[in-house]
């Protein structure tokens, strides 16, 4: 199996399950969507890189969540950050042929565009051993 794979499915579908989280945005989408109405949550793109000991595979994973809010304020979008982090600090254990060795918040960011929405981006970098 693939971790760059399996572990961005595990942490969606995270995503996806958590009802304090789902409540607060329309969806959460797997990359950038073409059309989406705020406030929403996209898992963005994935860098992997090798975490192998001598005797097993493993990988470095760093994943941005972005979520995009419409309002003139960033107090909404304040408020769906920590039930994003909650979520995600949630992946642990096994995941498929992987286990999770590693997950961190690496930085956020929240920011103000120029069509007056409020953006955020939260890295992580999740580390994974072969079982």
């Amino acid at each position: 199996m693939n971790p760059d794979v399996d572990i961005r499915a595990a942490l969606i579908a995270l995503l996806r399950a958590d009802a304090a989280l789902t409540a607060q945005v329309n969806r959460i989408y797997d990359g950038t969507p073409d059309k989406g109405t705020p406030p929403m949550v996209i898992v963005g793109e994935g860098i992997g890189t090798d975490w192998a000991t001598k005797d097993r595979p493993g990988r470095e994973l760093r994943i941005g969540i972005g979520i995009e809010d419409d309002r003139e304020t960033h107090t909404r979008i304040g408020a769906i950050m920590p039930l994003v982090d909650a979520a995600v600090q949630g992946l642990s254990g096994a995941v498929g042929m992987w286990r999770i060795g590693s997950l961190v918040m690496t930085r956020s960011r929240l920011l103000r565009n120029g069509a007056g929405r409020w953006n955020a981006v939260m890295d992580y970098r999740i580390r994974v051993l072969a079982i």
